[in-house]
């Protein structure tokens, strides 16, 4: 009878043990910049596909502090730029993930080399062109717009931002820090306007007139074609041409959207496996659908209007390296006082 109790109490312990396992096994929790709309329903097809609990904050801002704040609150990021990756990687707050389904998924140049993060959508860092005012042709590159020509023609967001950050890093990282800062200076003297705004405000800028140029990422001009809740963002979209830049050349810049896993994870395992499944072909597809972004992994298709702008050659410098020069690139801004412009009379 003694054996038969100690036994059954063992079962008990074991049974109580490998549940606390399960149950630990059972979820992940992420930190996500990424909007709600987005991601909760592939969040749900995971949890429905795999039995495990996502547990997500969205956040706009300050997931680096948060992170280093709570260690292991947070399985796995999701961002939407290679920045905000890169500056959790450089405060060593990743860490380096091996996924044979991960490196089968996404090109190596979307992806940390070390496994740090890992590219989960692209977008192309565009040219919005006035179809009244400017004639097929009269700018192809990101160069165009530092060409005198284009005087008073130019409109931008913050020099600041990070997806200006990104494509200034990707011309550090192709000419130096001598031509980033000369071409920085003469976009400085084309603008019509002190940079701001977010990238549709430069669609509104040219329907308005006030500038003939502007730059910006392309699904942008999807979410603007397909805005039913506000049609005037349709007109925005209707009055602008999209341009992918330098394509007889180096290729337009690309930044993307991205996951990883953090350093104190607690449920590592399912963490990769979430990821795993936003590179997969179900959420892929999900993020052209809804979002006009392009997929990352290859073979995937885009949304029928993302179609409809044609095939474009992207830059095929790995992002890895873009990210190294952002600090260089930000501080170039600041030298040539770029988001102080004041229109001369």
């Amino acid at each position: 009878m003694r054996k038969i109790l100690l036994l059954s109490a063992l079962v008990l312990v074991l049974a109580y043990g490998l549940a606390g396992k399960a149950f630990a096994a059972g979820e992940v929790n992420l930190y996500s910049y990424r909007q709600p709309f987005l991601i909760k329903p592939l969040l749900d097809e995971f949890s429905k596909q795999t039995g495990i609990k996502v547990n997500v904050v969205f956040a706009n801002k300050g997931m680096l502090e948060k992170i280093r704040a709570t260690p292991g609150a947070a399985d796995a990021i999701l961002t939407s730029d290679i920045g905000s990756l890169h500056d959790m990687d450089q405060a060593r707050l990743l860490l380096p993930v091996r996924s044979r389904v991960l490196e089968s998924n996404i090109p190596a140049i979307y992806r940390h080399p070390g496994g740090h993060w890992f590219g989960l959508t692209l977008r192309g860092r565009v040219l919005f062109v006035s179809k009244a005012r400017l004639k097929p042709g009269a700018v192809t590159t990101y160069e165009d717009l530092a060409d005198p020509k284009m005087k008073g023609r130019v409109c931008i967001r913050s020099g600041k931002h990070v997806y200006n950050v990104s494509l200034i890093a990707s011309i550090i990282a192709h000419k130096g820090e001598a031509a980033a800062k000369k071409w920085l200076q003469g976009v400085k003297a084309n603008l019509a306007r002190k940079p701001g705004g977010n990238d549709r405000a430069q669609a509104k800028a040219i329907y308005a007139g006030q500038c003939d140029v502007g730059v910006a990422n392309t699904y942008y001009m999807g979410k603007m074609a397909t805005n039913a809740k506000k049609p005037a963002q349709k007109k925005w979209a209707a009055s602008i041409q999209l341009i992918f830049p330098n394509q007889h050349g180096r290729g337009t810049h690309v930044n993307i959207s991205g996951a990883a896993v953090t350093r104190h994870a607690r449920n590592r395992d399912n963490a990769v496996r979430l990821i795993e499944f936003l590179s997969g072909d179900y959420a892929q597809k999900l993020y052209a659908a809804q979002n006009f972004e392009y997929p990352v992994k290859p073979g995937v298709p885009v949304h029928p209007l993302v179609k409809s702008w044609g095939n474009f050659k992207a830059d095929t410098i790995d992002l890895a390296t873009v990210a190294k020069y952002r600090t260089a690139a930000s501080k170039l801004v600041d030298q040539v006082d770029f988001n102080n412009f004041r229109p001369s009379n």
